[in-house]
């Protein structure tokens, strides 16, 4: 029996154990769908993530443990541009953010968001990127 290809139809993507893999081999859909996991999780314990009662300490082990987790899975396959990582880590530094609280100035009372280089002190764990390679 002979098929003619003009008539298969060409899978653009499809999810497989919880992956997306595209017929091109594109990081960017399943980077999307890892963040669209992430911020699915950070939804679901973002109650527990503002709570005044639990330390910062159990905040961090929160989102390490599960945010995270949710994140990086599949990472091992990724081949991560600048601005895939880019994406990434701005996801982590929002995260962070809300679990360090912005701080208000002591002179002008302000409050101010927490710059990058400040949540790196704070955090004391290796980033995004650097946990991915």
């Amino acid at each position: 029996m002979k098929i003619d290809n003009s008539s298969i139809e060409r899978v653009k993507q499809f999810k497989y154990f919880g992956t997306t893999l595209t017929n091109q081999n594109f990081i960017q859909e399943e980077i999307k769908s890892r963040l669209k996991s992430g911020n699915a999780c950070y939804h679901l314990v973002q109650n527990i993530l503002f709570s005044s009662l639990l330390s910062k300490n159990l905040k961090i082990q929160i989102f390490r443990n599960i945010i995270f987790l949710a994140v990086l899975y599949g990472c091992e396959t990724w081949s991560l541009t600048l601005r895939e990582e880019r994406r990434l880590r701005v996801f982590e530094n929002r995260v962070l953010r809300r679990i360090f609280e912005p701080k208000r100035a002591e002179v002008t009372r302000k409050w101010r968001k927490l710059h990058n280089e400040k949540l790196d002190d704070l955090y004391c764990s290796p980033n995004i990127g650097r946990v991915i390679k």
